[in-house]
């Protein structure tokens, strides 16, 4: 018997030895895209990144699952090594398109048939930036950029002559948009019609004498268009360029005529704020959208809305729900819809019950996403967490929830992920709030952890329970720190008020919530050292880095501030989305209300400066534009406070590339191990 128990312990495999979350993981995790599912409910097909490290980017490929046979595994389809795809749909006959860039590297419409084979090219070769399938499957309504009043895809801007200079030249606002200068191009709509399978020509445009981009930059996609369901009308969000453009957050949506044959229709005129997402029903009746309230406040509630096509009747479905919907899925009944939105640290699915406007929440804790609705019923969606990159999971209307992926399963084999806990505290004005604590598995029992108190941006945002691939906890803990965070005043997902209220208080009742909730962390728990701490943050998170240098300068042991406002009155002038800076100083210009932007001005502050801070910036940063690092580094070294500056030449106000993501985490930890003597990491 004693024989037979060794052998069989020796035959058994070893366990997986225990080891930390490291910033390595993180870059080479597969990264899966919102699915799509076939009309007739058997296929789930999604599109799904990985990192090419060597070449420091990131690369795609469709994967596809069988919803209908028992233990299906996943399988790459339709994909190139060579090659990019991306943006699958499926057409009404079961036929799946998507993007590619496999013949000649300009990005196309391809296809393959309901019964698989070889894709097949659909459009020429005009480098497209996306594409919706009309529900006839007759046509298609592509993006790309072109010269403003493009007839069609062939439209090209004038060739340069060839004794011309180098300089831009512009005569109004936007001048540049987050990482681009403007080339005098728009994302512009165009249909082609389809027959036998081809794109037949380069199309024509449907947007009339309108002139902006739809969808919208820097970040819209095909969620700000939609298909009627007979297939001659387009419904699309826009924001009308012009003088007021850098100013404006006025998006509407627009009706065009598929054929061409008249102007857009302004559908939502008479709301001088944001309407986005069109979403028509499966019935053909409804139109659905956001819309926000109050013009120049991009983080107003985002309040559902339908109007009757027919009559052209309209009203708000959740105006009475204190939550901001983040996207918008009808039911196949087209009697309730699915909304996302941020809810307390969570950010779940909700059922709205179209006559009533009642909300139900149907997902439990972390960030859901990406929401698809099955034929019979039942969701498909994206899920994640602090302690999980996203995977596929799906939704019965039984309740039941089903994972459906496990994409990154053997890469995270054995990672010890931190413990997580929630905490309250009374902030600023005695109100609740919220905030999260990532304890390292790997410390010992009876020790204390060093702090890095993460400070999210935004300023209207939530460092909530979700994956991020720019700042995750889950990589601080590995490295032996705990991780720290507070939903401040001006958080999304504990209604509008608390969310309106860091306008124009940026350095008020923010403050307040952090140096309460960092004390209200380290009574509660024990395992905190709280005598060892380093604050982090970026955006307005490294505006709040600045403010904490000279409004609480004897708290921390060091500080990195990541692409922070430093000097209010420049950053008025420099930034391009003057609608932010302005609504949150008091919905005026500088030169109108100086005092506002002063108030809560860090560079007012720079003599009480005094804690050793890591400067990181960006060059093609236009939202807090680079400048205002490196005054700021050039404030602590005037100043003779300890002080590093990393600065990246090729990348925004996120770090986005593998290699720079994993010099970002080196440099960072570097400094926080320098100044805490942290030795776990």
């Amino acid at each position: 018997m004693k024989k037979l128990l060794i052998a069989a312990l020796l035959a058994a495999p070893a366990p997986l030895l225990a080891r930390p979350f490291t910033p390595q993981d993180m870059v080479s995790l597969s990264r899966v895209n919102a699915p799509v599912v076939s009309p007739d409910g058997r296929w789930m097909v999604w599109s799904q990144r990985e990192t090419d490290l060597a070449a420091n980017k990131g690369r795609h490929d469709l994967w596809r699952l069988d919803l209908k046979a028992k233990a299906a595994a996943p399988e790459k389809y339709a994909s190139l090594p060579s090659a990019e795809e991306s943006s699958p749909q499926f057409g009404p006959d079961g036929s799946l398109y998507f993007l590619s860039d496999r013949a000649g590297g300009k990005m196309a419409v391809w296809k393959v048939g309901p019964a698989g084979g070889t894709p097949t090219q659909v459009t020429g070769d005009y480098d497209l930036d996306g594409f919706k399938v009309a529900p006839t499957g007759d046509k298609l309504v592509v993006w790309a950029a072109r010269p403003v009043g493009a007839a069609s895809l062939d439209a090209k801007l004038p060739a340069k002559a060839s004794d011309a200079g180098s300089g831009r030249t512009f005569d109004q606002l936007f001048i540049r948009h987050w990482d681009t200068w403007s080339d005098h191009q728009r994302e512009q709509l165009f249909v082609i019609p389809i027959a036998a399978g081809k794109a037949s020509g380069p199309g024509h445009a449907i947007e009339g004498a309108l002139i902006g981009d739809t969808p919208s930059k820097p970040y819209g996609g095909a969620e700000e268009v939609s298909w009627s369901r007979d297939g001659k009308t387009v419904y699309f969000a826009l924001r009308e360029a012009g003088r007021i453009e850098a100013l404006s957050t006025n998006l509407d949506i627009f009706a065009a005529p598929a054929d061409g044959s008249a102007p857009p229709v302004n559908l939502t005129v008479d709301n001088k704020a944001t309407d986005t997402q069109p979403a028509v029903s499966p019935d053909g009746r409804w139109l659905a959208w956001g819309a926000m309230a109050r013009p120049g406040a991009e983080s107003d509630r985002l309040v559902l809305w339908v109007r009757e096509i027919a009559t052209g009747k309209a009203r708000a479905v959740t105006e009475r729900w204190d939550r901001s919907i983040g996207s918008i899925a009808w039911a196949p009944n087209s009697a309730a819809l699915y909304v996302t939105a941020n809810d307390v640290l969570d950010n779940p699915v909700f059922r709205i019950d179209l006559a009533t406007g009642e909300p139900h929440r149907i997902t439990g804790p972390g960030h859901a996403g990406g929401v698809e609705v099955l034929p019979g019923g039942g969701l498909v969606y994206t899920l994640d967490s602090l302690t999980a990159p996203a995977d596929i999971w799906k939704w019965e209307p039984n309740g039941r929830t089903t994972q459906l992926t496990h994409v990154n399963a053997a890469r995270l084999a054995g990672v010890d992920w931190p413990t997580v806990s929630r905490f309250t505290f009374k902030g600023a004005g005695n109100a609740t709030v919220w905030g999260i604590v990532a304890k390292p598995r790997t410390l010992a029992p009876g020790a204390k952890a060093p702090i890095a108190f993460l400070v999210h941006g935004g300023p209207q945002g939530s460092f909530g329970d979700s994956w991020s691939y720019r700042w995750n906890p889950a990589a601080w803990t590995g490295h032996g720190y705990a991780v720290v965070s507070v939903d401040f005043h001006g958080s999304t997902g504990y209604g509008q008020a608390f969310t309106d209220s860091i306008s124009n208080d940026w350095g008020g009742k923010p403050l307040t919530d952090l140096k309460l909730g960092l004390k209200a962390a380290t009574e509660q728990f024990a395992w905190l050292d709280a005598d060892n701490a380093c604050a982090l943050g970026a955006s307005y998170g490294g505006y709040m880095m600045n403010w904490i240098e000279g409004a609480w300068p004897d708290r921390f042991k060091c500080i990195v501030q990541h692409d922070g406002v430093f000097d209010a009155r420049a950053m008025a002038y420099e930034t391009e989305e003057l609608w932010f800076d302005e609504w949150e100083h008091g919905g005026h210009p500088y030169y109108e209300d100086a005092a506002a932007f002063e108030k809560w001005n860090p560079v007012n502050k720079v003599a009480e400066w005094k804690t050793p801070q890591l400067v990181i910036t960006s060059e093609r940063d236009f939202r807090i534009p680079y400048t205002q690092g490196i005054a700021a580094f050039t404030a602590l070294q005037r100043r003779d406070v300890p002080s590093k500056l990393l600065v990246f030449p090729d990348e925004n106000h996120w770090v986005l590339k593998p290699k720079n993501s994993l010099q970002w985490y080196g440099e960072v930890f570097q400094w926080l191990d320098k100044w805490t003597g942290n030795k776990a990491g």
